[in-house]
């Protein structure tokens, strides 16, 4: 800037006007002056005119001093503002980091900023080799469109960090302060928590008064002591039910110790032969959502069903909008539904189907023999209360042992019309007509999920931990995931109804037993004394054990692709087993779940996962274990679910081996945990 000075003659600070026209006015009158003298005077006009030029020299030599000592002095303030700017890079709080333009190393950082860093050789360096988070903001800044700037937590305090794209620059401004008392709001917001003793009843009935007063006092103790500990307050509500309330900084660190309230007092009990297990539901509101209390309140009410309706035993905290987050759930769901819970709810339905003369009742996309045989006890269950229902079934989204089920129910009279085609059931049904889902509760896996937006209301039957993603238009949920299946529970209903109704015919007792019969595993898993009542009356009724072997024949070509997904199983430690299907080759479900069970009857494997290639282009997960792993959670991070012992999943997008790799990460995670 100091060259531009001495070449250059003009500036625009000295270009003004008033000054241009001053000179000239004066300049005016002198030349006026100098030619009056003339007139009257020779001599007299000649000394004048010598005076007006002295003085325009002295005006031009007066001018050219004006514009050197501007010069000068405009140099000296660009060299002190310079010095200021340097200062400024090198002492004020600010901390800045240039990259060379033509990549992402680093070419230089400033002294304020190096002090937080473990080395001082970061020039030529990538933001990655020095430090991971740092490097992710700067991407993440740099991607997103609109976002030049962000607030992180790093080296144990607070930056606003922006970035200038063209420069290639990032900046931190350190608002330790600020992010304290952010934090500090936030940490001070309020949480509501509903704390229920799941089987508080069933235990409590076979003991005396003062072991029951034991139990209580034993309870409220631990509960009190635990939220002491986290600076909460526990409020015993009922004999089975507690309030907590605390703040998000509690949670946080009750989070971190993983809830281990829950274990405590199972592990507590169980030593005293009654097992006593807890299910919490936690809310809170968001820094920017203006919830009120009652709202947070009847969120966490909602938590705590949740957390029952998945088996209880867990915590289940979950804000407005936002993905729930589950702690615990590490036992098999005790067997809680009683046979007045079921009258109720078969004397509900029969009065619903009653109402409604058009019902459409359907499963889970890919349907298994549980699914299919709860869809054909609903609709005789509708025929026993005089009301016509349509099975809704995707034929071209079946397998081999459906296959046989559906062509012997096109031979049965009662049935052969029953079945219909998605397509279908749109054309025929109204807003009036009553839906039924059965062996699922997630509307985005069923069969034909815009049949559900199109009428007024729903009834959900199924034995699966419920998820997050339920219908907005349910009319009754009757959700048991300690039931073996859903036949299971269906069949109960039976008894129920009108007594001059057509009874359950033997193929449909058939089909319902091998219902029964897959998702029990042969009556090994999730069985109770009520799966082999229902199992009973389903024998009794003329149940086929003949025609269930041949519906669960199984294709010699689909033992072979079983054997091969076996074949590839690769053991994670410490007690996982991992098989995986090539990339490009299509498996059923069927067989991906029937090698899980093979892998699962293995040594050494307390769980086993089959990753596979389906036929609608996305990879398929099949899991499974003997109760000691919970697969559910496991399925569930990866956007799947169903039960502690038997989940599954489906990823778009995704090879099958990108697939094993986000499992074994999951895997991972769940042991470092």
């Amino acid at each position: 800037m100091q060259k531009n000075y001495k070449q250059s003659k003009q500036h625009p600070e000295l270009k003004d006007g008033r000054i241009s026209l001053a000179i000239g006015i004066a300049a005016l009158l002198l030349l006026a002056c100098a030619i009056l003298a003339f007139i009257s005077s020779v001599k007299l006009g000649a000394l004048i005119l010598v005076l007006v030029i002295l003085v325009a020299l002295v005006l031009l030599y007066a001018w050219n001093a004006l514009e050197y000592e501007f010069a000068k002095q405009m140099e000296r303030l660009e060299n002190r503002l310079q010095s200021v700017q340097n200062e400024i890079l090198l002492q004020m709080p600010i901390g800045i980091i240039l990259f060379n333009p033509n990549d992402n190393l680093i070419d230089w950082v400033n002294p304020y900023l190096l002090k937080y860093f473990d080395r001082n050789d970061l020039i030529g360096h990538e933001l990655e080799e020095i430090d991971e988070d740092l490097a992710e903001v700067f991407h993440r800044l740099y991607e997103e469109e609109g976002q030049s700037t962000d607030r992180i937590q790093w080296q144990d305090r607070f930056f606003d960090v922006g970035l200038l794209r063209d420069q290639r620059a990032m900046y931190f401004m350190d608002v330790t302060k600020y992010g304290e008392i952010s934090q500090a709001a936030s940490n001070n917001r309020m949480i509501i928590g509903h704390i229920l003793v799941d089987n508080y009843d069933e235990i409590m009935s076979a003991l005396n008064d003062r072991r029951k007063s034991t139990i209580d006092n034993y309870m409220t103790k631990q509960l009190s002591t635990w939220g002491r500990k986290y600076n909460s307050f526990v409020k015993e509500l009922d004999d089975d039910r507690f309030l907590l309330i605390g703040t998000y900084g509690a949670l946080q660190e009750m989070e971190e110790d993983k809830f281990q309230i829950i274990d405590t007092i199972r592990e507590a009990t169980s030593k005293w032969n009654f097992p006593l297990t807890l299910s919490i539901g936690i809310s809170y509101r968001e820094m920017d959502d203006p919830l009120s209390i009652s709202e947070i309140g009847d969120q966490a009410q909602a938590n705590v069903d949740l957390a029952l309706s998945r088996g209880g035993d867990q915590v289940v905290i979950k804000v407005k909008n936002q993905k729930a987050r589950y702690y615990g759930g590490k036992t098999n769901p005790m067997v809680k539904r009683t046979h007045v819970r079921s009258r109720q709810i078969a004397n509900t339905i029969a009065k619903m189907m009653q109402e409604n003369q058009t019902i459409f009742v359907m499963g889970h996309d890919y349907p298994d023999m549980d699914a299919i045989g709860a869809c054909v006890g609903i609709r005789r269950i509708a025929q026993m209360n005089n009301s016509h229902c349509y099975i809704v079934v995707n034929e071209d989204r079946i397998n081999q042992d459906i296959k046989r089920v559906i062509e012997e129910l096109r031979q049965d009279p009662d049935n052969a019309e029953a079945i219909i085609s998605p397509s279908q059931a749109e054309e025929m049904v109204q807003p009036d007509s009553l839906v039924f889902l059965v062996d699922v509760h997630r509307p985005s896996i069923t069969v034909a999920p815009e049949l559900i937006e199109a009428v007024n209301g729903i009834v959900v039957i199924d034995h699966h931990r419920k998820g997050e993603e339920v219908a907005n238009n349910i009319l009754l949920e009757y959700i048991e995931p300690y039931a073996s299946s859903a036949c299971e529970l269906i069949t109960e209903f039976f008894e129920y109804q009108n007594p001059e109704g057509s009874p359950v015919n033997r193929l449909e007792a058939t089909i319902m037993l091998a219902g029964i019969t897959v998702d029990s595993r042969n009556f090994s898993l999730r069985t109770g004394s009520r799966t082999f009542d229902a199992a009973s009356y389903l024998k009794s009724n003329g149940a086929d054990s003949i025609l269930i072997q041949e519906f669960l024949k199984e294709d010699l070509n689909d033992y072979i692709d079983r054997s091969q997904l076996i074949e590839s199983v690769q053991y994670v430690e410490p007690n996982m087993g991992i098989a995986q299907g090539p990339d490009g080759q299509v498996y059923s479900t069927v067989i991906a779940a029937q090698a899980a069970d093979t892998l699962l009857s293995m040594n050494g494997i307390a769980a086993s996962f089959v990753v596979f290639q389906r036929n609608d282009g996305r990879v398929g997960i099949s899991a499974r274990s003997m109760g000691n792993v919970n697969v559910q959670t496991i399925m569930e991070e990866l956007g799947g679910g169903g039960h502690l012992s038997n989940a599954a999943t489906q990823i778009s997008d995704v090879t099958v081996s990108e697939a094993v790799d986000q499992l074994k990460a999951v895997l991972a995670k769940d042991k470092e945990e």
